[in-house]
Protein backbone atom coordinates (compact mmCIF):
# COMPACT_ATOMS: atom_id res chain seq x y z
CA UNK A 1 0.00 0.00 0.00
CA UNK A 2 1.29 3.43 -0.98
CA UNK A 3 2.02 5.82 1.88
CA UNK A 4 1.06 9.48 1.55
CA UNK A 5 1.40 12.60 3.57
CA UNK A 6 -1.84 14.02 4.95
CA UNK A 7 -3.47 17.04 3.38
CA UNK A 8 -3.95 20.00 5.74
CA UNK A 9 -7.59 19.97 6.78
CA UNK A 10 -8.16 16.26 6.22
CA UNK A 11 -10.23 14.75 8.99
CA UNK A 12 -8.56 11.34 8.69
CA UNK A 13 -5.38 10.04 7.20
CA UNK A 14 -7.53 7.47 5.37
CA UNK A 15 -8.70 10.23 3.05
CA UNK A 16 -5.29 10.07 1.43
CA UNK A 17 -6.51 6.90 -0.28
CA UNK A 18 -7.92 9.33 -2.83
CA UNK A 19 -4.40 10.15 -3.88
CA UNK A 20 -3.66 6.58 -4.84
CA UNK A 21 -7.00 6.29 -6.60
CA UNK A 22 -6.36 9.43 -8.64
CA UNK A 23 -2.90 8.32 -9.61
CA UNK A 24 -3.87 4.71 -10.33
CA UNK A 25 -0.43 3.76 -9.05
CA UNK A 26 0.97 5.66 -12.03
CA UNK A 27 3.35 8.17 -10.53
CA UNK A 28 6.65 6.26 -10.89
CA UNK A 29 5.83 4.99 -14.35
CA UNK A 30 4.63 8.35 -15.60
CA UNK A 31 7.70 10.08 -14.25
CA UNK A 32 9.99 7.64 -16.02
CA UNK A 33 8.19 7.07 -19.31
CA UNK A 34 6.41 10.24 -20.34
CA UNK A 35 8.44 11.73 -23.16
CA UNK A 36 7.98 15.39 -24.05
CA UNK A 37 6.20 15.76 -27.39
CA UNK A 38 7.69 17.78 -30.21
CA UNK A 39 6.23 21.27 -30.33
CA UNK A 40 3.68 21.98 -33.03
CA UNK A 41 5.20 24.51 -35.45
CA UNK A 42 1.97 26.49 -35.33
CA UNK A 43 2.63 27.16 -31.63
CA UNK A 44 6.45 27.46 -31.49
CA UNK A 45 -23.07 11.52 -41.27
CA UNK A 46 -24.32 9.61 -38.39
CA UNK A 47 -23.04 10.11 -34.95
CA UNK A 48 -24.38 9.80 -31.44
CA UNK A 49 -25.17 12.68 -29.15
CA UNK A 50 -22.82 13.56 -26.33
CA UNK A 51 -23.20 11.60 -23.06
CA UNK A 52 -24.94 13.25 -20.09
CA UNK A 53 -22.80 15.47 -17.93
CA UNK A 54 -21.69 14.46 -14.48
CA UNK A 55 -24.17 15.56 -11.84
CA UNK A 56 -23.38 18.06 -9.14
CA UNK A 57 -23.05 15.29 -6.57
CA UNK A 58 -20.14 13.86 -8.52
CA UNK A 59 -18.41 17.20 -8.87
CA UNK A 60 -18.68 17.84 -5.14
CA UNK A 61 -17.86 21.48 -5.66
CA UNK A 62 -18.20 24.18 -8.25
CA UNK A 63 -15.23 24.75 -10.53
CA UNK A 64 -14.07 28.36 -10.88
CA UNK A 65 -15.13 29.84 -14.21
CA UNK A 66 -12.40 30.76 -16.71
CA UNK A 67 -11.01 34.27 -16.38
CA UNK A 68 -10.08 34.48 -20.05
CA UNK A 69 -9.59 32.04 -22.88
CA UNK A 70 -6.36 30.14 -22.51
CA UNK A 71 -4.20 29.17 -25.45
CA UNK A 72 -5.43 25.61 -25.91
CA UNK A 73 -2.62 23.48 -27.28
CA UNK A 74 -2.69 19.86 -28.35
CA UNK A 75 -1.92 17.37 -25.60
CA UNK A 76 -1.68 20.10 -22.96
CA UNK A 77 -4.83 19.26 -21.00
CA UNK A 78 -3.86 15.62 -20.60
CA UNK A 79 -0.29 16.49 -19.60
CA UNK A 80 -1.60 18.82 -16.92
CA UNK A 81 -4.05 16.20 -15.66
CA UNK A 82 -1.18 13.73 -15.34
CA UNK A 83 0.69 16.31 -13.26
CA UNK A 84 -2.31 16.55 -10.94
CA UNK A 85 -2.20 12.76 -10.58
CA UNK A 86 1.54 12.82 -9.88
CA UNK A 87 1.18 15.46 -7.20
CA UNK A 88 -1.69 13.56 -5.61
CA UNK A 89 0.31 10.33 -5.60
CA UNK A 90 3.16 12.12 -3.83
CA UNK A 91 0.81 13.38 -1.13
CA UNK A 92 1.03 16.99 -2.33
CA UNK A 93 -2.71 17.52 -2.09
CA UNK A 94 -2.69 21.32 -1.82
CA UNK A 95 -0.57 21.64 -4.97
CA UNK A 96 -2.67 19.00 -6.76
CA UNK A 97 -5.84 20.98 -6.01
CA UNK A 98 -4.31 24.22 -7.24
CA UNK A 99 -3.25 22.55 -10.49
CA UNK A 100 -6.63 20.85 -10.92
CA UNK A 101 -8.52 24.12 -10.41
CA UNK A 102 -6.29 25.87 -12.94
CA UNK A 103 -6.83 23.06 -15.43
CA UNK A 104 -10.61 23.19 -14.96
CA UNK A 105 -10.59 26.96 -15.48
CA UNK A 106 -8.69 26.66 -18.75
CA UNK A 107 -10.67 23.62 -19.95
CA UNK A 108 -14.10 24.04 -18.29
CA UNK A 109 -15.61 21.09 -20.21
CA UNK A 110 -12.83 18.62 -19.33
CA UNK A 111 -14.83 16.43 -16.97
CA UNK A 112 -11.81 14.58 -15.57
CA UNK A 113 -10.41 17.91 -14.43
CA UNK A 114 -13.72 18.78 -12.76
CA UNK A 115 -13.79 15.36 -11.13
CA UNK A 116 -10.28 15.81 -9.72
CA UNK A 117 -11.25 19.19 -8.23
CA UNK A 118 -14.38 17.75 -6.63
CA UNK A 119 -12.62 14.73 -5.18
CA UNK A 120 -9.70 16.74 -3.80
CA UNK A 121 -12.11 19.10 -2.07
CA UNK A 122 -14.25 16.24 -0.80
CA UNK A 123 -11.16 14.63 0.71
CA UNK A 124 -11.01 17.52 3.16
CA UNK A 125 -14.28 16.43 4.78
CA UNK A 126 -14.30 12.65 4.56
CA UNK A 127 -12.26 9.70 3.29
CA UNK A 128 -12.42 9.33 -0.50
CA UNK A 129 -11.97 5.78 -1.72
CA UNK A 130 -11.94 6.11 -5.50
CA UNK A 131 -12.11 8.55 -8.40
CA UNK A 132 -15.56 10.14 -8.32
CA UNK A 133 -16.44 8.76 -4.89
CA UNK A 134 -20.17 9.41 -4.42
CA UNK A 135 -22.90 7.48 -2.58
CA UNK A 136 -24.37 4.44 -4.29
CA UNK A 137 -27.06 5.47 -6.79
CA UNK A 138 -30.66 5.17 -5.61
CA UNK A 139 -32.59 7.30 -8.13
CA UNK A 140 -32.82 7.33 -11.90
CA UNK A 141 -30.77 10.52 -12.02
CA UNK A 142 -28.07 9.15 -9.75
CA UNK A 143 -27.95 5.90 -11.72
CA UNK A 144 -27.32 7.91 -14.88
CA UNK A 145 -24.62 9.92 -13.12
CA UNK A 146 -23.01 6.67 -11.89
CA UNK A 147 -22.85 5.39 -15.47
CA UNK A 148 -21.08 8.59 -16.58
CA UNK A 149 -18.66 8.28 -13.67
CA UNK A 150 -17.80 4.74 -14.78
CA UNK A 151 -17.04 6.10 -18.25
CA UNK A 152 -14.82 8.79 -16.76
CA UNK A 153 -12.93 6.24 -14.67
CA UNK A 154 -12.37 4.20 -17.84
CA UNK A 155 -11.18 7.29 -19.68
CA UNK A 156 -8.75 8.10 -16.87
CA UNK A 157 -7.46 4.53 -16.83
CA UNK A 158 -6.93 4.51 -20.61
CA UNK A 159 -5.05 7.79 -20.54
CA UNK A 160 -2.79 6.70 -17.69
CA UNK A 161 -2.15 3.21 -19.06
CA UNK A 162 -1.16 4.57 -22.47
CA UNK A 163 1.36 6.90 -20.86
CA UNK A 164 2.72 4.20 -18.57
CA UNK A 165 3.30 1.84 -21.50
CA UNK A 166 5.06 4.02 -24.03
CA UNK A 167 6.28 2.53 -27.32
CA UNK A 168 9.96 1.56 -27.06
CA UNK A 169 12.27 4.31 -28.27
CA UNK A 170 12.97 4.13 -32.00
CA UNK A 171 10.21 1.61 -32.83
CA UNK A 172 7.35 1.91 -35.33
CA UNK A 173 4.11 -0.01 -35.92
CA UNK A 174 4.83 -3.21 -37.85
CA UNK A 175 2.43 -2.19 -40.64
CA UNK A 176 4.79 0.53 -41.89
CA UNK A 177 7.20 -1.43 -44.09
CA UNK A 178 8.19 1.52 -46.24
CA UNK A 179 6.94 5.06 -46.71
CA UNK A 180 7.82 7.31 -49.61
CA UNK A 181 9.47 10.62 -48.80
CA UNK A 182 6.37 12.22 -50.32
CA UNK A 183 4.35 10.76 -47.47
CA UNK A 184 5.18 13.38 -44.88
CA UNK A 185 3.10 12.01 -42.00
CA UNK A 186 1.42 8.83 -40.86
CA UNK A 187 -1.15 7.94 -38.21
CA UNK A 188 -1.58 4.73 -36.23
CA UNK A 189 -4.37 3.94 -33.76
CA UNK A 190 -4.19 1.38 -30.95
CA UNK A 191 -7.84 0.74 -30.11
CA UNK A 192 -6.98 -1.28 -26.99
CA UNK A 193 -5.33 1.83 -25.53
CA UNK A 194 -7.72 4.45 -26.95
CA UNK A 195 -4.63 6.04 -28.43
CA UNK A 196 -3.76 7.77 -31.71
CA UNK A 197 -0.08 8.19 -32.67
CA UNK A 198 1.14 10.83 -35.12
CA UNK A 199 4.42 10.30 -36.98
CA UNK A 200 6.58 12.53 -39.11
CA UNK A 201 8.42 10.85 -41.98
CA UNK A 202 11.94 12.25 -41.69
CA UNK A 203 15.16 11.54 -43.55
CA UNK A 204 15.99 9.09 -40.73
CA UNK A 205 12.61 7.36 -40.91
CA UNK A 206 9.38 7.64 -38.97
CA UNK A 207 9.53 9.72 -35.82
CA UNK A 208 6.73 9.75 -33.26
CA UNK A 209 5.90 13.43 -32.70
CA UNK A 210 2.63 13.31 -30.73
CA UNK A 211 -0.02 10.95 -29.39
CA UNK A 212 -3.54 11.56 -28.20
CA UNK A 213 -6.45 9.95 -26.40
CA UNK A 214 -9.12 8.89 -28.95
CA UNK A 215 -12.60 7.40 -28.61
CA UNK A 216 -13.90 4.55 -30.79
CA UNK A 217 -17.26 2.90 -31.47
CA UNK A 218 -19.83 2.18 -28.76
CA UNK A 219 -19.64 -1.52 -29.57
CA UNK A 220 -15.88 -1.52 -30.10
CA UNK A 221 -13.98 -2.36 -33.25
CA UNK A 222 -14.05 -4.60 -36.36
CA UNK A 223 -16.74 -2.76 -38.27
CA UNK A 224 -18.54 -4.99 -40.73
CA UNK A 225 -21.91 -3.44 -41.48
CA UNK A 226 -23.72 -0.13 -41.80
CA UNK A 227 -24.89 1.13 -38.42
CA UNK A 228 -23.10 -1.47 -36.29
CA UNK A 229 -21.50 1.25 -34.11
CA UNK A 230 -18.03 -0.22 -34.53
CA UNK A 231 -14.76 1.32 -35.68
CA UNK A 232 -13.09 -0.42 -38.64
CA UNK A 233 -9.70 -2.12 -38.48
CA UNK A 234 -7.26 -1.91 -41.35
CA UNK A 235 -5.08 0.35 -43.49
CA UNK A 236 -6.82 3.52 -44.62
CA UNK A 237 -5.99 6.93 -46.05
CA UNK A 238 -7.21 10.44 -45.27
CA UNK A 239 -9.40 11.36 -48.24
CA UNK A 240 -10.16 15.04 -47.52
CA UNK A 241 -10.15 17.81 -44.94
CA UNK A 242 -13.58 19.15 -44.01
CA UNK A 243 -13.96 22.80 -43.03
CA UNK A 244 -15.74 23.12 -39.67
CA UNK A 245 -17.75 26.02 -41.14
CA UNK A 246 -19.55 23.46 -43.31
CA UNK A 247 -20.25 21.06 -40.42
CA UNK A 248 -22.54 20.96 -37.41
CA UNK A 249 -21.05 21.96 -34.06
CA UNK A 250 -21.18 18.27 -33.12
CA UNK A 251 -18.00 17.65 -35.14
CA UNK A 252 -16.00 20.29 -33.34
CA UNK A 253 -12.84 21.67 -34.96
CA UNK A 254 -13.36 19.79 -38.22
CA UNK A 255 -13.14 16.34 -39.73
CA UNK A 256 -10.81 14.07 -41.68
CA UNK A 257 -12.71 11.33 -43.55
CA UNK A 258 -10.97 8.03 -44.33
CA UNK A 259 -11.58 5.62 -47.20
CA UNK A 260 -13.70 3.03 -45.39
CA UNK A 261 -14.65 0.64 -46.85
CA UNK A 262 -11.30 0.13 -48.57
CA UNK A 263 -10.85 -2.45 -51.35
CA UNK A 264 -10.07 -5.21 -48.83
CA UNK A 265 -13.22 -4.35 -46.85
CA UNK A 266 -15.31 -4.40 -50.03
CA UNK A 267 -13.84 -7.72 -51.04
CA UNK A 268 -14.99 -9.09 -47.68
CA UNK A 269 -18.50 -7.73 -48.12
CA UNK A 270 -18.25 -5.01 -45.47
CA UNK A 271 -20.68 -2.11 -45.69
CA UNK A 272 -21.09 1.35 -44.23
CA UNK A 273 -19.47 4.72 -44.87
CA UNK A 274 -18.79 8.08 -43.27
CA UNK A 275 -15.95 7.06 -40.95
CA UNK A 276 -14.16 10.24 -39.89
CA UNK A 277 -11.59 11.52 -37.47
CA UNK A 278 -13.38 14.48 -35.90
CA UNK A 279 -13.60 16.70 -32.84
CA UNK A 280 -16.16 17.34 -30.11
CA UNK A 281 -18.93 19.93 -29.61
CA UNK A 282 -18.05 23.26 -27.93
CA UNK A 283 -19.48 22.11 -24.57
CA UNK A 284 -17.61 18.80 -24.48
CA UNK A 285 -13.87 18.24 -24.20
CA UNK A 286 -13.62 14.47 -24.71
CA UNK A 287 -15.79 11.40 -25.20
CA UNK A 288 -15.81 8.09 -23.33
CA UNK A 289 -13.46 5.39 -24.70
CA UNK A 290 -16.39 3.52 -26.34
CA UNK A 291 -18.86 6.20 -27.36
CA UNK A 292 -19.01 6.86 -31.12
CA UNK A 293 -20.98 5.41 -33.99
CA UNK A 294 -17.71 4.20 -35.53
CA UNK A 295 -15.64 7.35 -35.96
CA UNK A 296 -12.43 8.23 -34.14
CA UNK A 297 -13.07 11.25 -31.92
CA UNK A 298 -10.37 13.47 -30.42
CA UNK A 299 -10.39 16.60 -28.28
CA UNK A 300 -10.53 19.69 -30.49
CA UNK A 301 -6.99 20.97 -29.72
CA UNK A 302 -5.61 17.54 -30.65
CA UNK A 303 -7.67 17.31 -33.83
CA UNK A 304 -6.58 20.82 -34.82
CA UNK A 305 -2.97 19.62 -34.80
CA UNK A 306 -3.94 16.83 -37.21
CA UNK A 307 -5.91 19.23 -39.41
CA UNK A 308 -2.83 21.44 -39.73
CA UNK A 309 -0.49 18.53 -40.30
CA UNK A 310 -1.83 15.70 -42.44
CA UNK A 311 -2.16 15.63 -46.21
CA UNK A 312 -5.31 14.20 -47.82
CA UNK A 313 -4.82 11.15 -50.10
CA UNK A 314 -1.24 10.50 -49.00
CA UNK A 315 -1.50 10.21 -45.19
CA UNK A 316 -2.07 6.59 -44.11
CA UNK A 317 -4.17 5.74 -41.06
CA UNK A 318 -3.58 2.30 -39.56
CA UNK A 319 -6.28 1.26 -37.09
CA UNK A 320 -5.35 -1.88 -35.13
CA UNK A 321 -6.79 -3.77 -32.21
CA UNK A 322 -3.33 -3.55 -30.65
CA UNK A 323 -0.26 -2.11 -32.33
CA UNK A 324 2.88 -4.22 -32.56
CA UNK A 325 5.94 -1.98 -32.24
CA UNK A 326 9.10 -3.13 -34.05
CA UNK A 327 12.55 -1.79 -34.83
CA UNK A 328 12.60 -0.51 -38.44
CA UNK A 329 15.47 -2.83 -39.39
CA UNK A 330 13.42 -5.87 -38.32
CA UNK A 331 11.11 -5.50 -41.35
CA UNK A 332 13.99 -5.06 -43.81
CA UNK A 333 13.80 -8.68 -45.02
CA UNK A 334 10.05 -8.47 -45.68
CA UNK A 335 10.49 -5.14 -47.45
CA UNK A 336 13.27 -6.50 -49.65
CA UNK A 337 11.31 -9.64 -50.49
CA UNK A 338 8.24 -7.72 -51.56
CA UNK A 339 10.34 -5.22 -53.48
CA UNK A 340 11.55 -8.13 -55.61
CA UNK A 341 7.95 -9.15 -56.32
CA UNK A 342 6.94 -5.63 -57.36
CA UNK A 343 10.05 -5.31 -59.52
CA UNK A 344 9.14 -8.54 -61.32
CA UNK A 345 5.69 -7.08 -62.04
CA UNK A 346 7.36 -3.92 -63.37
CA UNK A 347 9.72 -5.94 -65.59
CA UNK A 348 6.82 -7.91 -67.08
CA UNK A 349 4.94 -4.70 -67.86
CA UNK A 350 8.04 -3.06 -69.34
CA UNK A 351 8.57 -6.07 -71.60
CA UNK A 352 4.92 -6.15 -72.63
CA UNK A 353 4.79 -9.83 -71.68
CA UNK A 354 1.02 -10.12 -71.10
CA UNK A 355 1.05 -13.77 -70.03
CA UNK A 356 3.65 -13.09 -67.37
CA UNK A 357 2.02 -9.80 -66.36
CA UNK A 358 -1.45 -11.30 -65.93
CA UNK A 359 0.07 -14.00 -63.74
CA UNK A 360 0.48 -11.32 -61.05
CA UNK A 361 -3.28 -10.71 -60.90
CA UNK A 362 -5.78 -12.70 -58.83
CA UNK A 363 -8.64 -14.40 -60.72
CA UNK A 364 -11.16 -12.37 -58.69
CA UNK A 365 -9.40 -9.05 -59.41
CA UNK A 366 -11.49 -5.88 -59.65
CA UNK A 367 -10.33 -2.42 -60.63
CA UNK A 368 -11.42 0.83 -59.02
CA UNK A 369 -14.30 0.94 -61.52
CA UNK A 370 -15.26 -2.67 -60.84
CA UNK A 371 -13.67 -3.99 -64.00
CA UNK A 372 -12.94 -7.74 -63.78
CA UNK A 373 -9.57 -9.13 -64.83
CA UNK A 374 -10.71 -9.87 -68.40
CA UNK A 375 -11.53 -6.20 -69.01
CA UNK A 376 -8.52 -4.98 -67.01
CA UNK A 377 -6.28 -6.99 -69.33
CA UNK A 378 -7.27 -4.60 -72.15
CA UNK A 379 -6.25 -1.64 -69.98
CA UNK A 380 -2.89 -3.25 -69.19
CA UNK A 381 -2.27 -4.00 -72.84
CA UNK A 382 -2.98 -0.39 -73.81
CA UNK A 383 -0.59 0.83 -71.10
CA UNK A 384 2.23 -1.48 -72.22
CA UNK A 385 1.80 -0.36 -75.85
CA UNK A 386 2.00 3.27 -74.75
CA UNK A 387 5.45 2.54 -73.31
CA UNK A 388 6.76 1.88 -76.84
CA UNK A 389 9.66 -0.16 -75.51
CA UNK A 390 10.66 2.35 -72.85
CA UNK A 391 11.64 1.23 -69.37
CA UNK A 392 8.98 1.64 -66.71
CA UNK A 393 10.18 3.18 -63.45
CA UNK A 394 8.36 3.03 -60.11
CA UNK A 395 8.87 6.14 -58.02
CA UNK A 396 8.01 7.04 -54.43
CA UNK A 397 7.00 3.57 -53.30
CA UNK A 398 5.12 2.93 -50.06
CA UNK A 399 4.36 -0.50 -48.58
CA UNK A 400 1.80 -0.92 -45.81
CA UNK A 401 1.18 -4.45 -44.58
CA UNK A 402 -2.04 -5.62 -42.94
CA UNK A 403 -2.12 -9.09 -41.41
CA UNK A 404 -5.21 -10.67 -39.86
CA UNK A 405 -6.75 -13.89 -41.19
CA UNK A 406 -5.00 -12.99 -44.46
CA UNK A 407 -1.82 -11.18 -45.44
CA UNK A 408 -2.35 -7.99 -47.47
CA UNK A 409 0.08 -5.42 -48.87
CA UNK A 410 -1.16 -1.95 -49.76
CA UNK A 411 1.24 -0.49 -52.32
CA UNK A 412 1.39 3.07 -53.66
CA UNK A 413 3.82 4.29 -56.34
CA UNK A 414 4.31 6.66 -59.22
CA UNK A 415 4.50 4.93 -62.62
CA UNK A 416 6.81 6.88 -64.93
CA UNK A 417 8.13 5.82 -68.36
CA UNK A 418 11.79 6.46 -69.13
CA UNK A 419 12.21 9.98 -70.50
CA UNK A 420 8.89 11.19 -69.11
CA UNK A 421 8.74 13.77 -66.35
CA UNK A 422 5.48 12.65 -64.79
CA UNK A 423 3.14 9.68 -64.74
CA UNK A 424 0.19 8.16 -62.96
CA UNK A 425 0.11 7.51 -59.21
CA UNK A 426 -1.28 4.04 -58.59
CA UNK A 427 -2.42 2.07 -55.59
CA UNK A 428 -2.52 -1.73 -55.56
CA UNK A 429 -3.76 -4.25 -53.02
CA UNK A 430 -1.86 -7.54 -53.03
CA UNK A 431 -2.94 -10.71 -51.21
CA UNK A 432 -0.54 -13.45 -50.24
CA UNK A 433 -1.68 -16.92 -51.18
CA UNK A 434 0.81 -19.51 -50.04
CA UNK A 435 4.17 -18.23 -51.24
CA UNK A 436 2.72 -16.09 -54.02
CA UNK A 437 1.57 -12.49 -53.94
CA UNK A 438 -1.29 -11.52 -56.28
CA UNK A 439 -3.00 -8.20 -57.07
CA UNK A 440 -6.73 -8.11 -56.32
CA UNK A 441 -7.20 -4.35 -56.76
CA UNK A 442 -5.51 -1.62 -58.77
CA UNK A 443 -6.51 1.99 -59.32
CA UNK A 444 -5.16 5.41 -60.29
CA UNK A 445 -5.21 7.92 -57.42
CA UNK A 446 -3.34 10.80 -59.03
Amino acid sequence: MLAHRSLPGLRTAGSAALLAALALAAAPALADNTKPRRADPAHAGRHNAKPPRVGSAAKAAAVPSPAKAAELRDGQAEARLMEVYRLAARGQGREALQQAESLARDYPHFQLAQLAVGDLLMARTRPVRRLGDVPEPDTVRSIQAAAVLDELRNESRQRVDALRSRPPQGTVPAQFLELSARTRHAIAVDASRSRLYLFENTAKGLELVADYYASVGKLGIEKGAEGDQRTPLGVYFITSRLDPATLKDFYGAGALPINYPNPLDQRRGKTGSGIWLHGTPPDQFARAPLSTDGCLVLANPDLERLLRTVEPRSTPVVIARQLQWVAPHSVQADRTAFDAVLNAWRSAKTAGDMDRLLGFYAPDFQSARKKPLQEWADVLQAETRALRGRELHLKDKSYLRWTDAADTMVVTFGEVAAGARTGQVKRQYWARRGQQWQIFFEGVIG
